[in-house]
């Protein structure tokens, strides 16, 4: 059940292993900076379940800790319905798997359904490349596109609760 007293935020990607858990951590932290994270609740998931119960990958691990981030208590899930119930927001990287959670999500819940880049500012671009297959630029690449988009998703919420 969504908790009225916190923005409740599900990020979510193909494996659980890169994508969603490096947003997830890397929002945890600017809301820790911030003196926010008791307004928040915040989890990530798969829309596959290749990865349950692993930790990231090696390289957003690496990503993250060389910018003072600590992903290593995250494990990796797969999405269920029941999280559209309990997530205000569910925030895709790509459109294959906003395409999948569309699939799940219960008609009433269609609009708590996102890309996450929506809330970043000044790119070209509305998805999140998967840095699976590539090597450590990607990894950095697509940890300074999660930045961008948390940022934005920080002033998008806080605005919206202030205005409720």
């Amino acid at each position: 059940m969504k908790n009225k007293e916190k923005t409740s935020i599900l990020f979510v990607c193909m494996g659980n292993i890169c994508r969603s858990p490096t947003a997830e951590g890397i929002f945890r932290h600017m809301v820790e900076e911030k003196g926010l994270a008791d307004l928040y609740e915040l989890d990530s998931a798969g829309t596959h379940a290749y990865h349950v119960g692993s930790p990231p990958d090696h390289r957003a691990l690496q990503a993250a800790e060389s910018r003072g981030i600590d992903l290593s208590d995250l494990r990796g899930r797969q999405v269920t319905v029941a999280d559209f119930d309990r997530f205000e927001l569910v925030l895709a990287m790509d459109k294959d798997n906003l395409i999948m959670l569309q699939q799940l999500c219960p008609t009433a819940s269609s609009d708590q359904l996102k890309l996450f880049l929506e809330f970043a500012t000044g790119l070209d671009f509305d998805e999140v490349p998967d840095p699976y297959y590539g090597g450590t630029k990607g990894f950095e690449k697509v940890f300074d596109m999660l930045e961008n988009a948390s940022s934005g998703l920080i002033d998008f919420t806080q605005k919206n609760k202030s205005q409720s």
